[in-house]
C-alpha cells in the first residue's frame, strides 16, 4: 500500500515537471513569432513615411535661360529675310579666333568642335600640338528681325551658340543689314556664359538696340562684354540679376545710351540700380 502511494506521488511529480517545461518552451517559441512581424511592419511603415517625405519635396527645375532667345519669328518677305544664314561664314570676335583663321562656316546651322584630349603621359610638345588642333564649333540658335537703326527696315540679328564640348553656353551675336545685294555686317559681339554675362534677350525699341545680359552691371563694349564687378560670384545655372543697356547706331558704330540698369530677377517690382559698378568701386575706394 505504501509502495503504491509512493509510485503515484512520483508519477504526479514527473507529470508536473513535464508540464512546466512544455509550458516554458511554448512561451519561448511564441515570443519571437509575435515580435518579428511587429518589427517588420513598423520598419515598413517607417520606410513608407520616408519615401513620402522625399517625394513631397522634388528637386527644383533649373531655369531656362534661353527662353527669350529661342522664340521663332516669321522672316520678313525681303532679300534679307530669305537669306540662308544657316549656311554662312561668320567672323570670330577677339578671344575666340583660331590660330589659322578668324572665321567659322556653318553647314545646316552647325559646326562641330574639334577636340583633342591631353593626358599626363604626354610630353610638353605633344600637349602643345594637341591643343593647337582644337577648334571651337558653333550652332545657330535663332534669327531675329529687328529695326535696330531706326530706318524703318528690319535688320537680321543672328544668334550663335559657341560649342566647346562642355556645358558652357557663351554666345555670338551678328547684326546684318541688306546692302549691295548681300548682307553687310553692322556689329558683332560675344557674351558670357549663363549667369556670368550670358545673353538674356535682345530687341529693338524706338530705333535703339536693347541688350539684356545676366549678371550685375554687365554691358557691351566693342566686340566683347565688360568684366564683371569684383566679387560678384553666383551659380552659373541660376542668375539673380540682369543688366539692361541701350545702344544707338550712328552710321558707323553702336554707342551706349543712358544708364546701365541692373534688375533683380527675384523681385521684378524692385527699382533698378543705376551704374552699379561705379557705386561698388567708389565704396571700395572709400574703405582704403
Amino acid at each position: 500500500m505504501g509502495r503504491s502511494k509512493r509510485k503515484t506521488q512520483a508519477f504526479l511529480f514527473l507529470l508536473l515537471v513535464s508540464c512546466f517545461f512544455i509550458g516554458c518552451g511554448s512561451k519561448a517559441s511564441v515570443a519571437p513569432e509575435t515580435s518579428i512581424p511587429n518589427d517588420t511592419a513598423a520598419a515598413s511603415r517607417q520606410d513608407e513615411s520616408v519615401s513620402k517625405a522625399f517625394a513631397a519635396e522634388p528637386s527644383p527645375e533649373l531655369p531656362n535661360l534661353q527662353s527669350e532667345l529661342t522664340t521663332r519669328e516669321i522672316p520678313p518677305d525681303t532679300p534679307l529675310g530669305h537669306f540662308d544664314f544657316a549656311n554662312f561664314t561668320y567672323p570670330l570676335p577677339r578671344g575666340w579666333q583660331h590660330r589659322d583663321g578668324d572665321e567659322i562656316t556653318l553647314t545646316d546651322g552647325k559646326l562641330e568642335p574639334k577636340m583633342k584630349d591631353v593626358s599626363d603621359d604626354m610630353s610638353p610638345d605633344e600637349k602643345a600640338a594637341a591643343k593647337a588642333e582644337r577648334r571651337i564649333g558653333a550652332s545657330l540658335v535663332n534669327i531675329k528681325y529687328l529695326d535696330v537703326d531706326g530706318d524703318g527696315a528690319k535688320e537680321a540679328v543672328v544668334i550663335l551658340k559657341i560649342e566647346t564640348g562642355g556645358s558652357a553656353i557663351p554666345q555670338l551675336v551678328y547684326i546684318y543689314k541688306w546692302r549691295d545685294e548681300k548682307p553687310e555686317l553692322l556689329w558683332n559681339f560675344r557674351t558670357g556664359d549663363r549667369a556670368d554675362g550670358g545673353l538674356k534677350s535682345i530687341r529693338a525699341e524706338n530705333g535703339e538696340l536693347i541688350v539684356e545680359l545676366f549678371g550685375r552691371d554687365r554691358f557691351l563694349l566693342g566686340q566683347t562684354e565688360t568684366g564683371k564687378i569684383t566679387g560678384d560670384e553666383e551659380q552659373l545655372c541660376c542668375p539673380t540679376h540682369f543688366t539692361r543697356t541701350r545702344y544707338k547706331y550712328n552710321g558707323r558704330n553702336f554707342l551706349m545710351q543712358g544708364k546701365r540698369l541692373t534688375y533683380s530677377i527675384a523681385d521684378p517690382s524692385a527699382p533698378p540700380e543705376e551704374n552699379l559698378g561705379e557705386k561698388v568701386n567708389a565704396a571700395a575706394k572709400s574703405k582704403k
